[in-house]
């Protein structure tokens, strides 16, 4: 049982104490930038969604880079490959969130305020698994057939939803997280700015800003059960798996506006990302066999960046391919429409 061996041992991983302090230091400025430039809530137009994006891309081809010069190929390419990965469940988290942010009905102007509350709580718990994960690999082989357990169970899920053709939709009066809050504190029917507490009738009471944010939350712990294991099938190192976490979701506040409306139109996008994890679920069990028998094969981390990267392309072009097909159908049936 060489393997067990092993992993018994420290992990391997590049990230030394400093690189750590530096990137994790990197990493809050950030998120201070993002809290001061949504401190007064506004209009976000396409134009600054777009600069932010543009920023937010920049960031993984400039740590790609340096990890590729400082530490070699082989992490550069497992961090490209866990980005993709992780930028492609963010942007599913994304919908997610647009469709709480139309539930509660959030103004406009506190959208990104919404949006940055949640990119924070998924960071802390992105942070917390992957600590947790870290420490399940290093106790045995076993934890490679759990993370593989996982993702087969919900890319199932995911397929099975994706199948189905129902709209997804949010019923606030019947999430736990909104139940939960009503029973402990009040809470008043009109939104108050980006203040998630406020007198009411001489009491502390919650907003609705308030309820959107820990629902924002409640979802963020359900992905992060999903895309820990998931990069955790690309890479061993806890540092490179923090860092993809990290740099897929940063970016989302500003990614939302330019998608907002796109990704209504990404239908075939729950089919791909059921179809990468479990690509990644059945990598990982593989990864657990070669360990036990070195005969079975252990899929290379360039062949998942193929494959992940193939999968999305195919579903953006299937899904663009039928939202041409179904456009064309409704300009055939309106003129007879108005020939009536």
């Amino acid at each position: 049982m060489p393997a067990e061996t092993h992993l018994a041992a420290p992990l391997n991983t590049i990230g030394t104490p400093s690189l750590w302090i530096i990137t994790v230091a990197v990493l809050l400025a950030l998120l201070v930038l993002d809290f001061i430039v949504t401190r007064k809530p506004h209009h976000v137009g396409l134009k600054e969604a777009l600069a932010w994006t543009a920023f937010y891309l920049a960031l993984p081809v400039l740590f790609g880079a340096y990890l590729w010069f400082d530490h070699g190929s082989t992490q550069s390419v497992e961090f490209f490959t866990g980005w993709i990965v992780e930028k492609s469940l963010s942007v599913d988290n994304l919908f997610v969130f647009m469709l709480l942010i139309s539930a509660f009905a959030v103004p406009d102007e506190l959208v990104q305020r919404v949006l940055l509350y949640g990119i924070t709580g998924a960071l802390v718990l992105r942070a917390i698994f992957i600590a947790l994960g870290a420490a399940i690999l290093q106790t045995g082989t076993w934890a490679f057939l759990l993370f593989g357990a996982i993702l087969v169970v919900t890319a199932i899920k995911i397929f099975r939803d994706a199948i189905s053709g129902h709209e997804q939709s949010v019923d606030i009066s019947s999430m736990r997280s909104v139940k939960f809050l009503r029973r402990f504190m009040p809470v008043v029917e009109d939104y108050r700015g980006p203040r998630l507490f406020t007198r009411h009738d001489g009491h502390r009471a919650l907003t609705p800003l308030a309820l959107v944010v820990v629902a924002v939350f409640a979802t963020d712990i359900v992905f992060a059960i999903d895309s820990v294991p998931a990069v955790y099938g690309i890479t061993e190192d806890p540092y490179i798996v923090f860092t993809t976490n990290a740099l897929a979701l940063l970016g989302l506040r500003a990614l939302y506006f330019v998608l907002q409306n796109a990704l209504t139109k990404l239908r075939h996008l729950n089919h791909g990302l059921a179809i990468i994890l479990a690509f990644i679920g059945v990598k990982l069990v593989l990864h657990w066999a070669h360990g036990v028998w070195p005969g079975v094969p252990d899929v290379p981390t360039p062949l998942s960046l193929l494959v992940i990267a193939l999968t999305l392309a195919v579903v953006t072009a299937t899904s663009l391919r039928a939202n041409r097909r179904d456009a064309a159908g409704r300009a055939d049936v309106q003129p007879h429409d108005t020939a009536r």
